[in-house]
């Protein structure tokens, strides 16, 4: 089930990357239903928070009247600090995600704030199709090179 929900979060990635954008797409299922779909739209909207987990999460939150127990988030690259916030606050239940990021990462590569720090903790699972996530952020950034 995961990689299927992956799947379509590389579905966004892809939009994101043909768009210029870093190429990291997000997914919010809730109750096996995909409620939100978002890519990173940070340029286009010059925005930086306009990651694709926050497009998601307002999303989500807007199709669902706020909080979103019982949700998975699942992304193509680890959460940063801001988007594992995001999750914290708005009780997502589990974050999937694809390529780890040693640099930024906050679901265990560099820090981890799901983990109870505050009032929620959140189940994390990494590494779900992780060399074909990581291998279009290659691409794109070879690409600008």
């Amino acid at each position: 089930m995961d990689e299927r929900f992956m799947r379509m979060a590389l579905e966004e990635a892809q939009r994101a990357f043909e768009e210029e954008e870093v190429p990291v797409g997000a997914v919010l299922v809730k109750n096996g239903k995909v409620i939100a779909r978002a890519h990173n739209l940070t340029e286009a909207a010059s925005d930086p928070t306009a990651h694709a987990e926050m497009n998601a999460l307002r999303e989500g939150a807007r199709a669902e009247g706020g909080r979103l127990s019982g949700s998975t988030l699942y992304v193509t690259l680890e959460p940063c600090a801001m988007c594992a916030g995001a999750a914290v606050n708005a009780r997502v239940s589990r974050i999937v995600f694809g390529a780890f990021d040693p640099n930024a990462g906050c679901c265990g590569s560099v820090a981890d704030i799901t983990d109870g720090w505050f009032n929620h903790s959140i189940e994390v699972v990494g590494g779900v199709l992780e060399d074909e996530c990581a291998a279009l952020l290659r691409s794109f950034f070879e690409r600008r090179r």
